[in-house]
């Protein structure tokens, strides 16, 4: 069984490892901002806008990201230079290592079941070669990050009650961790730990000590960042995105009052409390959608190719079997499963954009667990012809998941190498040099933040830019560079500029003036052009 255990954790590696720099495509602003906050952490200790070690929060583009990703991008970029492939090491390496945990979690939920170890190698293998967990292990997204430090607290916590109660110290540390990673992970991973130690409360009553030393850890490492939490920056990307200020949602729901006459029974019936939950559990119920789960996935590109759904078709009857057998059935920790999937999904709910692969990652492993547990179940029921049952079962996975692969590696990126602001690598790269030719480089910021792409490929000294660059904060708080060195970014690009002032353009295809000399097109993947490189 080690065996197969070791081999499924290579399949993973090579899953999340395989092309990692050049496959997806491009990186978004997002990515190009942690590993350049990592570049920067890793010389003077500052964030990219100067803040001496920052563990509540990193400015960036004013969304007020947490803070982990960038530090765990410190060493890998120190090893393999600042590039794509360094920027992602953080999120392929923990994902990977995630697909390990799987394992001793299933075994651990499953301890008293026959089949507990041909359960946690399916679960394993699930999430190995699940389409959800490898796309958003090949990119640098915190939540991945998030997802394993859960997936650690609910395994630790799990040995704390059964074999060693000082594990209980390091479950909340991992809890912790996960709130200093992803957003999403400050609603699950405390909902998740508080209702194991209430079902638990009386196993950790009996080491007192031990759970008093957890609350203490817990709340000495929270307090740091206890004050940015209750800040108006820390719910500046909620109030960005959630359902509460969709001001559409009370238009709505006036007018409706209004077309009732505005009577009493109308206006209770369209209280805008009542239209909220509606909402809610609407967008609650998008993340279960079969069509994303098992169709399409994600509309968002970034999460999903469109043409398979975030789990393999095949996995449906067994996840819905799956769920059912460990529901019904009264296992020790099989609870677990179904809570864990309820309120991993919460946070989601609460966003306008519904059904979203990244915020629910959280929820993984759990629909893999109940797949393995579905399948093991099938497998082990068939008295005759099982091998060539799991001959043929086996081909239909390997014909899913080829497709899959094939699709992501060979479609994927020409397709959708716009969604990863692919252009910006080239034309930096040939601003930089012919920079010298030139007293002035206006480049566009229509693609949207150019600067930290600029930053990032040239691998700007990060004091210097600190020092040198315009940087602007709107009224919503959000963080605009308008100037680097010879740089200026703009959103529309003069059409004229001074007489003595030698300037090279880099701008949208469609704005490039008709008295332009056009010096060098940049294009995307699917052969669209991108960017344009002209004087005038």
């Amino acid at each position: 069984m080690k065996k197969i255990l070791i081999l499924i954790v290579l399949i993973a590696a090579v899953l999340r490892f395989y092309n990692l720099g050049t496959n997806p495509p491009s990186l978004t602003w997002d990515e190009a901002a942690w590993g350049y906050n990592s570049y920067s952490l890793g010389i003077d200790g500052k964030d990219e806008f100067g803040r001496f070690l920052p563990h509540d929060y990193m400015e960036s583009f004013g969304d007020f990201k947490p803070t982990m990703y960038a530090y765990l991008g410190i060493i890998p970029v120190k090893i393999f230079g600042l590039n794509e492939f360094s920027t992602r090491f953080p999120s392929a390496s923990f994902g990977t290592l995630t697909v390990l945990i799987t394992y001793f979690l299933t075994k651990r939920l499953f301890f008293n079941y026959k089949l507990k170890e041909y359960t946690a190698l399916a679960a394993a293998f699930m999430l190995a070669i699940s389409p959800w967990h490898i796309m958003l292990s090949r990119a640098a997204f915190e939540a991945n990050i998030a997802t394993l430090f859960i997936i650690l607290g609910v395994w630790l916590f799990l040995i704390s009650i059964e074999r060693n109660s000082t594990f209980l110290i390091l479950s909340v540390i991992s809890f912790i961790l996960s709130i200093y990673t992803f957003n999403s992970a400050r609603v699950a991973a405390p909902l998740l730990l508080i209702i194991l130690s209430l079902v638990n409360f009386k196993k950790l009553l009996k080491d007192k000590k031990i759970l008093v030393i957890s609350v203490l850890v817990g709340f000495l490492l929270i307090l740091p960042t206890a004050k940015f939490l209750l800040s108006p920056q820390a719910s500046l990307r909620f109030k960005e995105v959630n359902i509460f200020s969709d001001i559409e949602l009370i238009k709505v729901n006036n007018q409706e009052i209004a077309n009732d006459g505005s009577n009493v029974l109308s206006k209770f019936i369209h209280n805008r409390r009542f239209v909220y939950v509606r909402e809610f559990l609407s967008h609650y119920f998008d993340n279960l959608n079969p069509d994303f789960l098992f169709i399409k996935g994600d509309g968002n590109p970034k999460f999903a190719t469109g043409d398979t759904g975030q789990m393999y078709i095949w996995e449906f009857p067994f996840f819905v079997a799956g769920l059912i057998f460990v529901t019904k059935n009264k296992g020790k920790n099989w609870w677990i499963v179904p809570a864990w999937l309820f309120i991993g999904i919460i946070p989601a709910a609460f966003a306008r954009e519904t059904p979203h692969a990244l915020r629910i990652e959280g929820t993984l492993p759990t629909w893999q667990i109940f797949t393995a547990v579905g399948l093991v179940i099938f497998i082990s029921s068939i008295k005759k012809y099982k091998k060539l049952a799991v001959g043929i079962l086996s081909f239909i996975i390997l014909i899913n998941f080829a497709y899959f692969w094939h699709g992501y590696f060979v479609h994927y990126p020409k397709e959708f190498s716009s969604e990863w602001q692919y252009g910006y690598k080239e034309s930096i790269s040939y601003v930089e040099n012919q920079k010298q030719q030139y007293d002035r480089i206006y480049f566009t910021n229509y693609l949207g933040r150019a600067y930290i792409y600029k930053l990032f490929y040239t691998q700007s000294d990060p004091e210097t830019f600190r020092e040198q660059s315009k940087v602007t904060r709107d009224g919503f708080g959000f963080v605009h560079v308008d100037r680097i060195e010879k740089y200026s970014i703009m959103d529309n690009l003069p059409n004229k500029v001074a007489k003595r002032e030698k300037a090279l353009y880099i701008n949208d295809p469609s704005k490039v003036p008709q008295n332009a000399k056009i010096v060098k097109t940049f294009y995307q993947l699917n052969g669209k052009a991108v960017f344009t490189a002209y004087t005038l």
